[in-house]
């Protein structure tokens, strides 16, 4: 597993991810380590020959590979495990569109987690139920601050990455989802 981050620049890779059952099957791997087509179909609700489509798609841009051993339908798939990053500013035409709706689609699944748990947080343990929380604040910072915040975000989200390989998780352990943004909340004005 390379830990180093792959920045994603070009329109077929940044389309190859934007889907939802290729995110929802990204996520599922990093959950399980490795899976055949037809257990993926099973934990995501969608058919394995549907899944075999998508792990292909994801395979072909080095999302996905294969983790050796099996054949056909029980051929076992694993993460390419690295952080990933888009949207940079010098971007344009395609490709921008092309990362917008990466971002959009990155969004939206994580609001659609965000919103299952309301629906489900009370059956948790009263534990688990005090223990998770969500902040939100409006604040007025300088553009230095605002990448030192940023930086500090992405720092305390990264704590735990090397539990994305089922062997390094405690007993105990539940997946967390967590996403955080500092943004500017007002398109940019000269004062």
């Amino acid at each position: 597993m390379d830990g180093s981050e792959r920045k994603l620049r070009e329109a077929p890779e940044l389309r190859a991810l934007a889907h939802p059952v290729r995110m929802r099957l990204c996520q599922a791997l990093y959950d399980r380590g490795t899976a055949t087509a037809t257990e993926l179909a099973e934990m995501i609700g969608e058919s394995q020959a549907n899944c075999s489509w998508h792990l292909r798609q994801l395979a072909k841009y080095g999302f996905v590979e294969e983790a050796g051993g099996g054949k056909g339908r029980n051929r076992p798939w694993r993460p390419v495990a690295r952080p990933l990053s888009w949207g940079d500013s010098d971007e344009s035409g395609e490709v921008a569109a092309a990362s917008d709706a990466l971002s959009t689609q990155f969004v939206e699944q994580e609001f659609a987690g965000l919103r299952d748990w309301q629906a489900w947080r009370r059956t948790d343990p009263p534990e688990w139920q005090d223990a998770a929380n969500w902040v939100q604040n409006i604040d007025w910072l300088t553009l230095d601050e605002l990448k030192e915040l940023n930086k500090a975000l992405a720092a305390i989200v990264g704590r735990h990455k090397d539990r994305r390989d089922p062997a390094n998780r405690p007993p105990g352990a539940r997946r967390i989802r967590i996403f955080a943004w500092a943004v500017p909340a007002a398109p940019y004005t000269e004062d």
